[in-house]
């Protein structure tokens, strides 16, 4: 499957700049496509934290409680939890 790509423009610090041609040369590509899949790596990380903060958040609670927080004493209490 052919993706399409899009072309942006970054402004860099001389010293940013020069750091990405040398990673880039050591791994045989471009500036292009290294900040390409690192941005393409961030953008994973961040959806995957979000599906599994929903996935989470949509669970039951797995302790009785009227709704309301518990105090540390009922978090830490084991004996609750049997």
């Amino acid at each position: 499957m052919k993706r399409r790509l899009r072309n942006i423009t970054i402004t860099l610090e001389e010293e940013v700049a020069r750091w990405a041609r040398i990673e880039a040369a050591k791994l045989d590509t471009s500036v292009s496509r290294l900040v390409g899949e690192m941005l393409r790596i961030r953008m994973e990380k961040d959806e995957n934290y979000e599906k599994a903060m929903k996935r989470a958040l949509a669970r039951k609670p797995f302790l009785k409680s009227d709704g309301k927080y518990l105090t540390r004493e009922e978090a830490h209490d084991r004996a609750n939890l049997r």
